[in-house]
């Protein structure tokens, strides 16, 4: 996991809150209120920024992958044809007469939860993977990786903070399962419910990563409607954000 967390920084005019992070989802749960307080990086959501630089160092691509993005795999007899495609400059589609090297496979393919950087990383920015690979290549992914991350400033002093709002900050583990409100909707049940327990955060943060993970069946993971569980790594912060002192 690769976070860049600060939380309640003092300023004269009330708290504020940092967030930046990788391959992480941080949201503020309220009891009437979701607010998501990150951005995530994918080869999607970076496409023109991975295509420019594949532009810029074609040598990156050791001539096994076209920067080409296309709606689907090219085939032999596409080669000659007018087909819809993007690159680093376009923010939409335009046509292409279709060559012998589009054929290579794409550096960014897939759609969604699917997508993929050079056939390996559903990631685009982060820190280490130094050694990582294309596999069975000497292509490296590293130089397609990002390590800036992005920084919001969320001012507490505009919002009215009570004891159960939480900042719920998680790997994409988590999120492949379960959708912001999905989360909220644990949280505001579970803390109402565990309201005198000392260690309910803690509690909190063991049922998200339980319900996401799901039940173990054979060799698969399955949630209880016998759908796919998730099969990445989970880790999941519970932050309280309300501050007792201040009724004091």
């Amino acid at each position: 996991m690769k976070i860049k967390f600060k939380v309640r920084k003092h300023f004269p005019d009330g708290y504020k809150l940092r967030t930046s992070s990788f391959p992480c989802r941080a949201i503020l749960v309220q009891k009437q209120s979701v607010v998501p307080l990150s951005s995530e990086f994918t080869p999607e959501t970076e496409r023109q920024r991975i295509q420019q630089l594949a532009f810029l160092c074609p040598k990156l691509l050791a001539d096994e992958f076209t920067r080409f993005e296309f709606p689907r795999r090219l085939k032999g007899n596409d080669v000659g044809q007018k087909i819809l495609y993007r690159d680093y400059s376009m923010a939409g589609w335009g046509y292409k007469t279709v060559e012998k090297a589009d054929l290579k496979y794409p550096l960014i393919h897939g759609h969604g939860k699917q997508t993929r950087l050079l056939g390996t990383l559903a990631v685009s920015r982060g820190l280490g993977d130094h050694q990582l690979k294309v596999i069975d290549t000497d292509i490296e992914v590293k130089p397609f990786l990002s390590c800036i991350p992005q920084v919001k400033v969320f001012d507490f002093a505009s919002r009215n903070i009570k004891e159960d709002d939480v900042l719920v900050l998680a790997t994409d583990g988590l999120w492949d399962i379960l959708s912001n409100e999905d989360v909220a909707q644990i949280v505001r049940s579970f803390l109402k419910e565990n309201r005198t327990d000392p260690y309910r955060f803690s509690e909190l943060a063991r049922c998200l990563v339980h319900t996401a993970r799901g039940k173990k069946n054979g060799h698969q993971w399955i949630l209880d409607d016998n759908s796919p569980a998730s099969y990445d790594d989970i880790s999941v912060f519970l932050i309280p954000l309300y501050n007792r002192d201040e009724d004091c």
